[in-house]
């Protein structure tokens, strides 16, 4: 299954303490820019974080990369897309693109993910399933609302 909708979007500010003493941005803080777009993209999907872990279950980063493009700075806003894309079987990818706020391309931010059973400690079979299940709007998500109606949501 792809992702053929726009993805999710938010405009997140350079804060001091995300650069090093060049005043750029460090690496680890463009990984932190890419989990906010991805958690705000999830609250905005309509899941309750608290709720899914309560369910027992937690998504799981299994891999990741991220590519550096134009160098963001202290003082520089960045807009960070979440993408997420879909396919048969226990794992998914979630996909960001950070763009400066003057257009130019500044990183991308891939994952590797699956949704951890926290009680058998495996990935379960079908994580799309059991996002759809959870979410006011799959579509958020890179998923159609027919797969969440066909879940008796």
């Amino acid at each position: 299954m792809v992702n053929t909708q726009e993805p999710f979007s938010i405009r997140i500010d350079v804060r001091i303490s995300d650069v090093d003493p060049q005043l750029h941005v460090t690496g680890p803080a463009y990984q932190q820019y890419a989990d906010h777009s991805r958690f705000e993209c999830v609250q905005a999907a309509g899941i309750s974080v608290e709720r899914l872990l309560a369910d027992g279950l937690g998504p799981v980063n299994l891999e990741t990369t991220i590519r550096y493009h134009r160098e963001l700075r202290a003082g520089d806003s960045v807009d960070v897309t979440c993408a997420w894309l879909w396919s048969a079987g226990k794992t998914y990818r979630v996909e960001h693109i950070l763009t400066r706020a003057d257009g130019e391309l500044s990183a991308t931010v891939s994952y590797l993910s699956g949704l951890l059973d926290l009680r058998t400690r495996r990935l379960v079979a079908d994580p799309a399933v059991e996002w759809a299940r959870r979410a006011a709007d799959p579509t958020l998500l890179g998923l159609p609302a027919s797969l969440q109606a066909a879940q008796g949501v």
